[in-house]
């Protein structure tokens, strides 16, 4: 069964830095959906990072997922991952269910 991992991302440059690689970022994004392992993701409010919600195996598979985010590989964020269970979610947010 997958788990769900909450990956937060804080810029560790300014934001002009973070815009010049955010188009590789996104399509890693879509990439990962498209894989099935990344099922949310946006920039915090402030803008000085972001979450991405990862379905993997386990915290093995998810650190080896996000490792290669741009903004990582490039050095402009720093990563915390956290590992969570969903007890609920809303109708609709089904793919929070692992």
């Amino acid at each position: 069964m997958a788990s769900i991992f909450i990956a937060s991302l804080t810029y560790t440059v300014p934001i002009a830095r973070i815009d010049a690689v955010l188009a590789d970022h996104l399509a890693w994004l879509k990439a990962g959906h498209e894989a099935g392992h990344f099922i949310a993701w946006g920039p915090r409010e402030p803008r000085d990072g972001g979450l991405i919600f990862v379905k993997a195996k386990g915290r093995a598979e998810a650190e080896a997922l996000l490792a290669t985010d741009p903004f990582i590989t490039e050095g402009l964020a720093h990563l915390a991952i956290i590992q969570w269970t969903p007890r609920f979610a809303f109708p609709g947010l089904e793919a929070f269910n692992a």
